[in-house]
């Protein structure tokens, strides 16, 4: 595949192909350097047709995606925040996220902090 930029689905679809073809080339190899291009074009390309609304992420919704589909766990959550009460009581909205709790797991489990500042609703204690 020759590298391009990506503008259209046909691209994106060649791109994907060629990635998971790439997969698990070693880094500084010619098959590497061009995985590593492709994934950034199509990060890209997918940050442009499909932009996320970060003014309609809810944090704890975002944290539960991060458990469920980006491959932490609620352990890891409590790990981060001191103890597995405190990450129960975040994920069922009766305490709130700190500051430093959102700093804690933006470099963690590098996601944009902006993605856990909104404000949301508590669950009457």
């Amino acid at each position: 595949m020759e590298i391009r930029p990506i503008r259209t689905e046909a691209d994106y679809d060649a791109a994907i192909a060629e990635i998971e073809r790439l997969w698990g080339a070693e880094p500084g190899t010619d098959d590497g350097d061009k995985l590593d291009i492709l994934a950034t074009l199509v990060e890209r390309y997918e940050n442009e047709r499909w932009p996320i609304d970060t003014s309609r992420v809810d944090p704890i919704d975002m944290l539960n995606y991060l458990i469920d589909e980006g491959g932490h766990t609620q352990v890891e959550l409590a790990e981060l925040l001191g103890s597995r009460s405190r990450a129960s009581e975040i994920l069922n909205r009766r305490r709130a996220l700190t500051v430093d709790m959102i700093f804690r797991i933006s470099e963690a489990w590098k996601v944009p902090a902006e993605l856990l500042i909104r404000p949301y609703r508590l669950k009457a204690a």
